[in-house]
């Protein structure tokens, strides 16, 4: 079962560009850039990041994870449990149809500041690449996809803990 969430996390967030490095600084800081809550478009439940974080992990997202994940976190292949043919896992989607939502926040946020490589995926670490408020905007981007069910699901397994 370890070895599963391994997996499952080395895939989780899988992005393409070139950064690859480790510090634990200001990892487990979840605060938001604007802490004002909104209500995503697709949703009347409250969540924990602002219009204004949306907008802004748009931009964030579109140039640091779209390349994989997908401009609206849909990710690009049909089956992303399928291995590719170099053997690794394809980014997954985002948008809540895949596993994101089982993680918390800090979790997300740890998957985009290390990447997957630790693990033996091939996601790239965005530590020197984005700030801690740029990360946070990026997963506020990503979860204004999830319908509410999938928000409510994310809540209720300490998603915010």
């Amino acid at each position: 079962m370890k070895y599963l969430f391994i997996l499952l996390s080395t895939t989780l967030l899988s992005a393409c560009t070139d950064t690859n490095t480790q510090s634990q600084s200001s990892e487990n800081d979840t605060s938001s850039a604007n802490n004002s809550t909104v209500y995503s478009e697709k949703a009347t439940t409250k969540r924990w990041y602002s219009t204004t974080d949306v907008q802004m992990g748009k931009k964030v997202f579109l140039a640091n994870c779209a390349a994989c994940h997908g401009d609206q976190a849909q990710g690009l292949v049909k089956d992303w449990k399928q291995t590719l043919d170099n053997g690794k896992y394809p980014a997954p989607p985002l948008n809540g149809s895949a596993h994101a939502w089982h993680h918390p926040l800090k979790i997300l946020n740890r998957t985009i500041v290390y990447g997957g490589i630790p693990l033996g995926g091939t996601m790239p670490g965005f530590e020197d690449k984005l700030s801690q408020t740029e990360r946070l905007q990026a997963i506020a981007y990503f979860q204004n996809f999830w319908s509410d069910e999938i928000y409510q699901a994310w809540l209720n397994r300490g998603g915010l803990k």
